[in-house]
């Protein structure tokens, strides 16, 4: 019986055990409001809350789009399961996570330097059972938030003990099938925390993904969220296929169904080790906190998204290994008092990080090398101090102004002498926020603030071209943004929560994905100007609503006879979900989500379409401690793009030279189904 079965029938066996056994009655799993209440809270219109019950509310084909519970922010995928996602917000083509700043229990998880792309955000190592909160903000606004976090930052955070085990079977259409079991037991004066996930999935492709995912976490814990300790461990592994985007003409001639792929051994191995600890301690006038962490990355990624347009023979497979450690630390603190009678919190932060990486670009046939275009090793240090003042001027005025700086050091040992080297650059980053009332349970927000975000070490040292040996100009190391938003947040309305911001965001120099290298690069100056309007509504004890809505205008600051557009920038985003509960044993949910056509090149002149998709669920609670759940994905089955890229390529029967420009897409998964049986014990 293979592993991933075996363990199904034995997680199941456990679970009917466990539910035959007396039992205490425990709440059941509630739909609540998507977004907490921030009045008085937050610093800005767009930051929030949201809990592990929430969470659990959503309807997810993979795990990175838990991410989506971020207003505005869209998650997709163009190539195989176990690569990281693709991200969308705030007028960004995020790529693989640039400019979206995501932690883990405060370990950073955008890779620096990254073989594949600048920021790359691999979340396939989460389970999200174990995910307590996700603290999310938009905009270069909070001092504590350094690289990556100028578009929006995401916060999660694991929990340290579970209200009750968690055993679970899911099976599915498409090779779907996923077993946990999860518990935290006593031990010694605190609790040990143990979840093990086995996944597979082959997704609708002509090529099956056979996507197979080994996940764990150990945690000992001691105290709570303000006092205490925790000690963790964690560990995932995956390998499978890749159906990477194809070329629309290969679609409309025939010659390629909407799953099929032009190279079959496309595809990739990842695994993720890490060791974490955390400190807390808290007083009624003082906090600090300390989190450690060590890392250990590999990926093993075999792309090939021109076919045949550089080698007529073999095809343009590429590889691109990247093997890094990460160590890194966080520390704050914080104490409050008085100012001449007005309350006021200072907190001081210090963070550490250092990355280790060996990297490189490989021409491949069929994951066999055929030449190596570079190879280097980098080691990239920064640390960060930053301090942040909160002030409660009276009563319905108060500030939150905050300072960072930020030093980094790059050492690029590469196998072209020419592109060694050492840079330093280093970075100052104010920030100002002014916040009025609340008054009639409404509250207005002004922040202003600069931000960076890094650039690939390699790029700071190189002197000439690896693959054709022309001379090359350096990026800037640290590259500043801009931001200045307005906004206000209202509960006026019994049960409705709504917020309303107007945002410009400024970069001095954009970063893009370039698709025939399978890389980041930076690029021209670019302006964002977008408004986002999201609502939450509970008219009953039984139903929730979400309506989110989101526009943005993107251009390239400076003149270019190609254009001004930003290819691939997000323009027009929208979701609305309704969630039932309380209906006796029953609860369900239904998400709609629009993800609007962009520019695919500077001059407009070529566009991708809309996409929408509908997901939802039913579930039957069979008793207490037992749940049935069906999950419906895109359930009107539509025929679009999960992402489109525009860009010259050449297929196998096309004439020898020849480069054709066309749209390159990766289509959304068909409608599917998985039944998941949960037990808690």
């Amino acid at each position: 019986m293979p592993l991933p079965a075996a363990l199904a029938c034995a997680v199941l066996a456990m679970s009917m055990a466990r539910a035959a056994e007396p039992e205490r009655t425990l709440p059941s799993v509630v739909v609540e409001t998507s977004r907490n209440s921030q009045l008085g809270i937050a610093d800005t219109a767009n930051a929030g809350i949201i809990t592990q019950q929430q969470l659990e509310a959503r309807t997810v084909y993979r795990t990175g789009e838990l991410l989506e519970a971020m207003p505005g922010l869209i998650v997709s995928q163009h190539s195989g399961e176990g690569k990281a996602n693709q991200f969308y917000l705030r007028g960004f083509n995020l790529d693989h996570g640039t400019d979206l700043r995501t932690t883990v229990d405060g370990m950073l998880v955008n890779q620096r330097s990254h073989a594949h792309g600048q920021g790359w955000t691999d979340l396939n190592f989460l389970i999200p059972e174990l995910v307590t909160r996700m603290e999310y903000a938009k905009g270069p606004y909070s001092a504590s938030e350094g690289d990556f976090a100028t578009a929006g930052s995401a916060s999660i955070v694991y929990a340290d003990k579970l209200a009750q085990g968690i055993a679970s079977v899911g099976i599915g259409q498409n090779g779907y099938l996923r077993t946990l079991l999860a518990d935290s037991p006593k031990a010694g004066n605190g609790n040990l925390l143990y979840a093990l996930e086995l996944f597979h999935n082959d997704g609708p492709f002509t090529r099956p993904d056979d996507y197979r995912k080994f996940n764990g976490v150990l945690r000992y814990s001691e105290g709570n969220a303000a006092n205490g300790f925790n000690l963790s461990a964690m560990a995932y592994r995956a390998k499978w296929n890749a159906t990477d985007q194809i070329p629309q003409r290969a679609v409309n001639g025939g010659l390629l169904g909407r799953f099929d792929t032009v190279d079959p051994t496309d595809g990739g191995q990842s695994h993720r080790y890490s060791l974490s600890a955390a400190w807390r301690r808290s007083t009624a006038q003082e906090s600090s906190s300390v989190n450690a962490y060590l890392i250990h990355n590999k990926l093993d990624l075999f792309s090939n998204f021109t076919y045949f347009l550089n080698d007529p023979i073999n095809g343009d497979q590429f590889a691109q290994p990247d093997r890094r450690t990460t160590a890194g630390m966080n520390a704050s603190h914080t104490w409050r008092g008085n100012w001449l009678g007005r309350s006021m919190e200072n907190t001081i932060g210090l963070q550490l990080q250092n990355d280790n990486a060996f990297n490189g670009l490989l021409q491949t046939a069929a994951r066999r090398t055929l030449s190596t275009v570079r190879q280097d090793h980098v080691v990239e240090s920064s640390a960060g101090i930053y301090f942040e003042n909160r002030t409660g001027w009276n009563d319905w005025f108060r500030t939150v102004a905050g300072l960072r700086s930020d030093h980094y050091r790059f050492n690029v040992k590469s196998d072209k002498p020419a592109n060694s080297g050492t840079a330093t650059d280093s970075i100052a980053s104010p920030k100002l926020s002014f916040i009025f009332g609340p008054w009639a349970k409404t509250e207005y927000y002004l922040n202003v603030g600069t931000g960076f975000h890094s650039n690939d070490a390699r790029g700071a040292t190189i002197s000439v071209d690896p693959a054709s040996g022309n001379p090359v100009n350096r990026v800037t190391p640290l590259v500043r943004s801009k931001g200045m938003e307005v906004g206000m947040r209202s509960e006026i309305i019994p049960g409705l929560q709504s917020t309303l911001a107007l945002y410009r965001l400024d970069f001095d120099s954009e970063l893009l994905f370039i698709g025939d290298a399978g890389t980041t690069e930076a690029s021209r100056p670019s302006r964002r100007y977008g408004i986002e309007f999201n609502n939450y509504y509970k008219p009953t004890s039984w139903l929730t609503l979400d309506a989110d809505i989101a526009f943005a205008r993107a251009r390239f600051r400076d003149a270019d006879p190609v254009g001004s557009r930003i290819p691939g920038a997000v323009e027009g985003v929208a979701s609305v979900a309704m969630a039932v509960d309380n209906l006796g044993p029953y609860f369900g949910a239904l998400q709609l989500r629009y993800f609007g056509p962009r520019p695919l090149i500077e001059d407009n002149s070529v566009r991708s379409r809309s996409t929408t998709t509908l997901n939802g669920r039913i579930g039957y609670r069979i008793n207490p401690k037992m749940r049935v759940e069906l999950e419906g994905f895109n359930l009107l089955n539509r025929r679009d793009s999960a992402i489109d890229y525009y860009y010259e390529s050449r297929l196998a029967g096309e004439p020898p030279g020849s480069a054709t420009p066309d749209v390159h897409f990766h289509p959304i998964e068909s409608r599917s189904f998985r039944v998941t049986l949960v037990t808690n014990f």
